[in-house]
């Protein structure tokens, strides 16, 4: 299982992953999160929903009610087009932090 002190910082750029191609909701994108990394990071609702709350006071999601369950309404976030270049930003420098934390991985022989 993945630690979330060393994936902390890409949590937004998880969450926007998910919702490019079409909104979701806060149960959905953590089941998802477990999903796509097969149990190896699963991410705390209180993250989560701090998540949610960050991006849209920067203006990268947008919040809106959806279909009801149980009486009670979802609430749904889509990306917005800053968030589409935040993501993309988050994606360069997760590919460079790759390649500086590789330069100190010791190989093994």
């Amino acid at each position: 299982m993945i630690s979330s002190d060393g994936i902390r910082g890409y949590n937004d750029m998880i969450i926007l992953c998910l919702i490019l191609s079409e909104p979701s909701y806060g149960y959905e994108i953590s089941r998802e999160i477990k999903v796509r990394t097969d149990g190896n990071y699963i991410i705390k609702e209180t993250t989560l929903y701090s998540a949610f709350t960050r991006l849209e006071k920067n203006g990268y999601i947008e919040s809106f009610y959806g279909s009801e369950t149980n009486g009670k309404q979802r609430t749904y976030y889509r990306i917005t087009d800053a968030g589409r270049t935040y993501y993309q930003e988050k994606c360069r420098e997760w590919d460079l932090t790759k390649e500086v934390v590789e330069k100190f991985k010791i190989q093994e022989e």
